[in-house]
């Protein structure tokens, strides 16, 4: 099958420095980027635990044509994955041979260690923490359908929707084939951490987006009415530009840049699927896109979440298990190009509102970064207020930084993030904080809103069939 031998290419590229495992993955096209990335992930996430089953039950020895890359991902599908995937292909049968030899020394290898669970074979910076708590969030895609054919669709499929979530106890409640509405996006359904729909129908065609909760919330906070002309400053890979387009109900415009070529096509890909109409596409570097350009002398929204630490990151433990934290030599390179990156962007003249995100826990590519960009902007901007029950704010560094968003596995069940809305103090601020606050509404305000929704929205009969 063309996952396994692109996942072990991968493997094979990481381990002799071709390059990083993201970059790896996202140069081999493999069509489905997300579940080739998870493999691989996981595979090295498992790598000391497999390359002793391997040698125990005498794999390679018998299989003399089996590179070791291959061999891993092909055993931690039979032993601690989901089994072989669209029938195994050749695979299946040539591991078969060898299958109660594989389970016999990984069972030896727990009873030699004294543990019972997989994950107890891991050494302890490989091994989950708090990050593992965090669920499984669900996008659902606008541009297609609603929420409520959506979760119809699940309960067909034997879920059970256990309603709009109350509290962040519920989200950690969460376990088998149950989920929520998250409290906050009405657009945003939540699984169990565990559950994989990188293969279900409805995220095949693009009717959902797996995206963390953290990272809808910029798309969200910007909140661009329908008509208007955005920037998406660093768009790739493509989720928050496809929030963008849904918000906008793909009416006005979307200039998305990217440095990155191949990012950029796996990002026109990803658009096509979600049914974006709206933007256009640059391989360009944001720094050297001209203000004055009339091209965008309409743009009032910026979004701009560009290159970090990625400190934050969930996955990150997993591409480099134990990883230490970022090196001050690389905070600081990283910090001097997002400040630039953000000075630029409130050089826009018509620049209304923009918020400035990352995927990163450091507070030299966070508060610092905003705090300087405001002293250097002379008070034509300032921090706009925003989701006021948000438990996780701005660390204390500047007066107004309380106004920044933080979010992490521990406080908020997501993944590490921080966010700040800037907007322009000259004139009164295009959306109001009411506006701004309107995920916050009631219960019953909310569904009233996602009801009008689903009525703009595709049929039901779009949905793939169950």
């Amino acid at each position: 099958m063309a996952l396994y031998a692109a996942a072990a290419a991968v493997l094979a590229g990481v381990d002799s420095r071709q390059g990083s495992l993201k970059g790896l993955v996202y140069a081999s096209r493999f069509q489905n980027v997300k579940q080739l990335y998870a493999l691989v992930c996981e595979t090295r996430r498992y790598s000391a635990v497999l390359d002793a089953v391997i040698a125990g039950a005498g794999l390679l020895r018998a299989e003399r044509k089996l590179r070791p890359p291959l061999a891993k991902v092909l055993v931690y599908e039979l032993l601690l994955g989901r089994g072989f995937r669209g029938g195994g292909g050749r695979w299946k049968p040539l591991l078969s041979r060898h299958q109660a030899r594989l389970k016999a020394e990984l069972a030896r290898l727990k009873v030699h260690r004294g543990v019972s669970r997989n994950e107890d074979l891991l050494d302890v910076g490989c091994r989950p923490g708090q990050a593992s708590q965090v669920p499984r969030f669900v996008r659902v895609n606008t541009l297609k359908t609603c929420s409520d054919n959506v979760i119809d669709y699940f309960k067909r499929q034997g879920f059970s929707y256990q309603g709009r979530a109350s509290s962040l106890e519920d989200l950690r409640a969460l376990k088998g084939k149950c989920f929520l509405l998250d409290p906050l996006l009405s657009e945003l359904l939540v699984f169990p951490g565990q559950t994989d729909l990188h293969d279900h129908p409805l995220y095949v065609a693009g009717h959902l987006i797996l995206q963390d909760k953290a990272s809808c919330l910029p798309a969200l906070l910007l909140d661009p009415p329908p008509g208007s002309h955005v920037i998406d400053a660093c768009a790739a890979p493509g989720n928050k530009t496809s929030h963008l387009a849904a918000l906008l109900k793909n009416q006005g415009k979307i200039f998305a840049f990217d440095l990155d070529a191949k990012r950029l096509a796996c990002m026109a890909t990803l658009l096509a699927q979600t049914g974006v109409s709206c933007c256009q596409l640059a391989e360009e570097d944001f720094l050297a896109v001209s203000p004055s350009d009339q091209r965008y002398r309409q743009v009032q929204y910026i979004l701009l979440d560009p290159s970090c630490s990625g400190s934050g990151m969930v996955t990150r433990q997993l591409e480099e298990p134990g990883a230490a934290a970022p090196s001050k030599e690389r905070l600081q390179a990283l910090a001097g190009f997002q400040l630039r990156a953000l000075c630029h962007a409130l050089t826009f003249p018509a620049l209304q509102r923009l918020v400035y995100s990352t995927c990163s826990l450091c507070q030299e590519e966070n508060e610092d970064v905003v705090r300087d960009a405001l002293q250097q902007s002379a008070g034509t901007f300032r921090l706009a207020p925003v989701l006021p029950s948000w438990p996780h704010r701005g660390l204390s560094t500047f007066p107004g930084a309380e106004h920044c968003l933080r979010a992490s596995p521990e406080t908020t069940l997501t993944g590490g993030f921080f966010i700040a809305v800037l907007e322009r103090a000259e004139e009164p601020s295009s959306v109001s904080q009411a506006e701004t606050s309107a995920p916050e509404l009631t219960p019953s305000a909310a569904t009233k809103r996602k009801k009008r929704r689903c009525k703009a929205a595709a049929a039901p009969s779009t949905l793939p069939r169950t």
